[in-house]
């Protein structure tokens, strides 16, 4: 019995996929029962969510009580703040289960998650040494959030870590900058991409389709990027997604789509000439590059991260070059050969048997 622990985030996002397709493929290629443990950060007051940064976690019993209820041998854990927090990890432990701890972004250090703010890639904060993101407000919100933030990563990260047994990262990049941030993650980190659940059986892009943007509409991802690349190009955009730069676009005259379901994103994907992933931070392994990639699309993306670990070096650009993402554009879009060699790279690195293998190790 595997248990999978996951505070929901107020927006949900890739994190929450990648929840369920790990779900789907304990049960599918593992074999073994699963069940997961959720709880929902928008239906938590901002006082309570701080009241469990500050406090380690809001009911560290509930993990302890699952895993002598279920039997779990295991449990990974995804996002557990505020609600579980360290005291539900060692809950865990009290009760028997190993403990896998699922780092899909930085905030073991930084408040945001990213490492970017104030429009550049940023490590100022390192290690229990958070005060920075207080400084530059990284969360974005008021300074006593990012207090709360600052003062909870600081007091807990190491009680928080001591709890795991094994720690699970997407990318070796992201490995990397854990490492460079001074997370103390130790030895005992595995390199798992997200799994993919469907591939195309070859790859047909429309000659004349548009680009796809499929993500948060964000200066951070570079959609802005994108819409001046595809212009470059001649290229039509089509933006799918719900983020802070959605109503500019549409202002500006971009197609933007809006939050779509797996299956609207199917039949864009479908019609699309390729897609395009122009992050300006430091991606972990976006699950838009995957999904398109796993569609038989050609991906144009910026050598950001762990992009350059999965995407094709034809596919690669300078991060914020739009020149460069264009041309890429211009050489890639509606070439069958492209989306073949994406698809067989995606294969490759995220087929359910490969992930499964690796996840088995994990869980020893």
């Amino acid at each position: 019995m595997i248990l999978l622990v996951h505070n929901r985030y107020r927006v949900p996002g890739g994190e929450e996929r990648a929840v369920a397709d790990l779900e789907w493929l304990i049960a599918s290629e593992l074999g073994e029962e699963v069940r997961v443990l959720e709880r929902d950060s928008a239906r938590l007051s901002s006082a309570a969510a701080a009241r469990g940064l500050l406090a380690g976690g809001l009911d560290a019993d509930e993990v302890g009580d699952a895993v002598r209820a279920t039997g779990a041998r295991v449990v990974h854990a995804h996002n557990v703040n505020p609600a579980f927090g360290w005291r539900g990890l060692a809950a865990a432990r009290a009760a028997g289960a190993r403990v896998v701890l699922h780092l899909h972004n930085y905030r073991l250090v930084c408040a945001n998650g990213i490492c970017f703010t104030q429009g550049e890639d940023c490590t100022r904060c390192q290690g229990r040494r958070t005060w920075p993101g207080v400084r530059l407000n990284c969360r974005g919100g008021s300074r006593a959030e990012s207090a709360v933030y600052a003062a909870a990563l600081a007091t807990w990260q190491k009680r928080l870590c001591a709890q795991v047994d094994a720690f699970v990262v997407p990318s070796a990049f992201a490995l990397r900058r854990l490492r460079e941030l001074r997370a103390p993650v130790g030895d005992r980190v595995h390199v798992v991409a997200s799994v993919q659940r469907e591939f195309a059986d070859g790859a047909a892009p429309v000659a004349d389709g548009p680009v796809l943007f499929a993500g948060r509409p964000a200066v951070e991802k570079g959609v802005w990027d994108a819409v001046a690349a595809c212009r470059a190009a001649g290229r039509r955009l089509v933006v799918a997604g719900d983020g802070p730069a959605l109503e500019e676009l549409r202002a500006a005259g971009v197609d933007c789509r809006g939050r779509l379901g797996p299956e609207e994103l199917r039949v864009l994907r479908a019609g699309a000439a390729a897609a395009i992933v122009p992050s300006r931070y430091q991606e972990i392994l976006p699950l838009a590059a995957l999904e398109a990639m796993a569609a038989g699309l050609p991906v144009v993306a910026t050598r950001s991260g762990g992009l350059a670990e999965a995407v094709p070096e034809e596919g690669l650009a300078p991060v914020g070059d739009v020149p460069a993402l264009a041309q890429r554009l211009r050489a890639l879009a509606g070439d069958a050969g492209a989306g073949e060699r994406a698809l067989a790279r995606v294969r490759d690195l995220c087929s359910p048997a490969r992930v499964a293998e690796r996840l088995r190790g994990v869980y020893g």
